[in-house]
Order: C-alpha cells, then structure tokens, then sequence
C-alpha cells in the first residue's frame, strides 16, 4: 500500500496515466494524493475528471483555483475566458455529477498518521495545521450548499483582503481563506499576500518572500502543494514538497512517492 502525491494536472490526462503505470499504481490498494488545478489550459480536463472520480476513495484531490473557476463558470458562463478549456465538460452529459463531485473535494487534507498536509497554494506562516483545516471546512461548507456556494462563487475573485484577521466575515472571509489556500506565493511574515508575482523566488516584490521561507507553525508536519510551476518542483526547503513542475506548459509531471520521498516525472507529450 502505497500513497503517491502528483502535481497540478491541468487537464494532462495523459501524462497522468503513464506516471501511475511506471509505479504500477492499484487503486484497490495505493492512494493518489492531487495537489488541484485538476482542471483548465491541458487537453482533457473532461477525462480528467472522469478518470479521477473513477478512483473512487483511492484519489483525494484538493481544490484548485482553477477548479473552482470551474465552479464559478459553471454558475455564470461569463467568466469564461478565452484561455480556459473548459467547454468540453460544460457541455457533458454528466456534467452535473462531476461538477457535484468537484463541490464535494475539500480545500485542505491532512494525514496526521504521516504527518503530510497538503492545499494547492500550500499553507500560511501564520495558521497551524489546525486553523487551517478548520478554515478550509468553513470554505467547503459553502460550496456543498448550492444555495450559499451561489453567493460565494459570485464573489469569490479578488485580491482583498490581502491580510487574515480572525475578525473577517462573510464573503470577504472566505476569499480570504481561500486566496490562502489556493493562489498565495508570496507574503510577508504577518501574512500579507502579494498575488500579482508569479514568477520565481527570486522575483518576490520589496518586503515580501515566499510563504515558505517563513518559520512554520508546525515544522514537524510536512507540506505538499503545487500551483507555482516557476518554481519548477523544486522549494528548497526540507519538508516542503513543491510538486507543480509546469506539464501544462510544456514541461513534465511530478509524482512523488509520500513513503520514500521518490520522484518520478512524465514529459508533457506522453
């Protein structure tokens, strides 16, 4: 039994599946960890989705901003863009199964028996593992309810607030939870987010680092995320397992073993 954690997947189906048969991937007996962004910019974010639901409890996935662009998208076809690739499941026959099932993957997961937390964006200096699954639930609740996640996904975009305070409410509260969650790169030690810098470490505005260069609240625990393929899987720090190594963009997949720490890469055209 073994549990693999693979990066964001975009809609890159293909690589996915020649990455889990070079490690001879069971799911009656492995587990495969998603980092998000399951969906957008790849070739079959429809499969993608179909393939993943049909691992049943051998996939957890959390969300990714794209994936809930997803969700939004499907509530208001406006914010499509031109960029996303997003139509084919719009349009599917079980679009309305897969988008439920999307509502029900959580935005954080935590194996305390590994000692592994794993979000898209990854976690806050700021916030214990704790704060940040109970945060994450207050975010999951909302989507679950289609008719609270309505209000939500209407306003879920923005940049503000760019700072946590535990006084926050409403909707500002859960774009803030999840702008943590699912689009933080850098910040400053108070949890200041910049979200307009995507590039690499070294291009972090005045003040500011990235999220983890701070001191954790919890060091012990390790964290697995994806979403900053500039950083090319690769952050630097022990326990601390960047995963998004840019398949959507012409480069290759991640997968890791959680058990051994191995890494195994597809490129983007297998």
């Amino acid at each position: 039994m073994t549990t693999y954690a693979v990066g964001d997947l975009q809609g890159c189906l293909g690589p996915l599946k020649t990455l889990l048969e070079r490690v001879d991937f069971n799911p009656s007996r492995d587990t495969l960890w998603s980092v998000g962004d399951l969906v957008n910019r790849g070739p079959d974010s429809l499969g993608t989705l179909r393939f993943l639901d049909s691992l049943g409890g051998a996939c957890i996935a959390v969300l990714g901003n794209h994936d809930l662009h997803l969700l939004a998208t499907a509530h208001d076809a406006t914010r499509l863009r031109n960029s996303d690739t997003l139509l084919s499941i719009l349009k599917a026959d079980d679009r309305v199964q897969l988008l439920d099932n999307l509502r029900q993957r959580p935005l954080a997961h935590f194996d305390a028996t590994r000692g592994f937390f794993m979000a898209h964006a990854g976690i806050p200096p700021i916030w214990t593992v704790a704060q940040a699954m109970v945060h994450a639930a207050e975010v999951e609740a909302v989507l679950r309810s289609k008719s609270d996640s309505s209000e939500f996904l209407k306003h879920m975009y923005g940049n503000q607030p760019d700072c946590w305070s535990a006084a926050l409410t409403g909707i500002e509260r859960l774009r803030s939870i999840t702008n943590y969650l699912t689009r933080m790169r850098f910040c400053k030690a108070d949890g200041t987010l910049d979200l307009k810098t995507k590039e690499g470490q070294d291009t972090a505005p005045n003040g500011f680092a990235p999220w983890f260069s701070y001191p954790r609240k919890d060091p012990d625990i390790q964290v697995v995320f994806g979403h900053w393929a500039a950083l090319e899987a690769k952050s630097g720090i022990p326990g601390i397992h960047a995963l998004d190594s840019g398949c959507v963009w012409g480069n290759c997949m991640t997968l890791m073993n959680l058990d051994t720490g191995e890494r195994h890469q597809s490129d983007c055209g297998d």
